[in-house]
């Protein structure tokens, strides 16, 4: 046994919808009795990609003891899936950076490629075609969540500074979702930037570019208690005080996805559909992509 990252699932919050069941590629989450079950720890990455899943906030991941993760037994329980199922895997591995673990799904599929059930030479093709086993971030640790791990950026060269003091596009306070009155006349036919804490450190042109004309709330959806509360003022945010619409602006690591399951049921409970714009924001300070 060893203390790493874990998934824990609050069962009383699970509703049975099976998508983070459907979305853990390496099997570890089934359903069982209409509930999400962790079925086997050895199975588990730790890196909580099915908490963005999750529209009932219903998982989280803690730090606890618990059997190292095991990506040969990930392995031998996929390949009887199907060819379609390793590649998801393994290209979920590459997407968080996980070279160890990806190094150990290759040396698998080439060790028993001709006693696997699909043609393993032209998975393996067809991987490196799409270069998966490629531009890996290196030196991952085992077991590392991607939303803490420690990276270092270029910096800016020296004209990057300027001297002109930056205009702020903040028009209220408080910004914090837990402080702030979903009722107030700020929100009152507004359009909203719901951003994840760290989102406007990583943008240099954050206020410039994307609070300008907008109203803000922050979250920080991993580390922030009772999101619940979350959802609530969400929902009276969107039905009573008639947003015009959402821009979610969220960091590319997994754990902060959840702000946008946060903001789907806000939207469901409120029963009333409006305009809602996502952005993935890179942790170098690029925009990942747009939606």
């Amino acid at each position: 046994m060893m203390k790493r990252e874990i998934i824990e699932i609050n069962e009383d919050k699970c509703n049975g919808c099976g998508i983070c069941a459907h979305g853990c590629h390496e099997g570890a989450i089934q359903m069982i009795n209409e509930k999400a079950v962790l079925i086997n720890e050895l199975l588990c990455d730790g890196l909580g990609a099915c908490i963005g899943d999750c529209p009932q906030d219903a998982i989280q991941v803690t730090i606890r003891e618990a059997e190292p993760y095991s990506e040969i037994k990930v392995m031998e329980s996929l390949v009887p899936k199907g060819e379609a199922v390793v590649f998801a895997h393994l290209k979920h591995l590459q997407q968080y950076g996980e070279e160890k673990w990806l190094e150990q799904g290759r040396e698998f599929l080439l060790k028993h490629q001709k006693s696997i059930n699909f043609d393993c030479t032209a998975l393996l093709v067809r991987l490196e075609a799409e270069n998966i086993f490629n531009n890996i971030q290196q030196d991952c640790s085992l077991g590392s969540c991607p939303g803490s791990e420690e990276k270092i950026i270029a910096e800016k060269p020296e004209t990057y500074a300027v001297d002109v003091q930056q205009e702020s596009a903040l028009t209220h306070w408080p910004v914090q979702l837990h402080l702030i009155n979903p009722q107030s006349s700020v929100f009152h036919n507004a359009d909203l930037l719901m951003s994840a804490d760290c989102v406007s450190h990583a943008l240099g042109n954050f206020h410039s570019q994307f609070l300008r004309g907008k109203k803000l709330a922050i979250a920080c959806p991993k580390l922030d208690s009772n999101t619940e509360a979350y959802i609530d003022k969400l929902q009276v945010m969107i039905a009573e005080s008639n947003l015009k619409s959402i821009h979610i602006m969220m960091m590319e690591v997994p754990c902060c996805h959840s702000l946008l399951s946060m903001v789907k049921e806000a939207m469901q409970r409120s029963r009333r559909l409006i305009p809602l714009k996502i952005s993935v924001v890179g942790t170098d300070g690029s925009i990942r992509s747009e939606e």
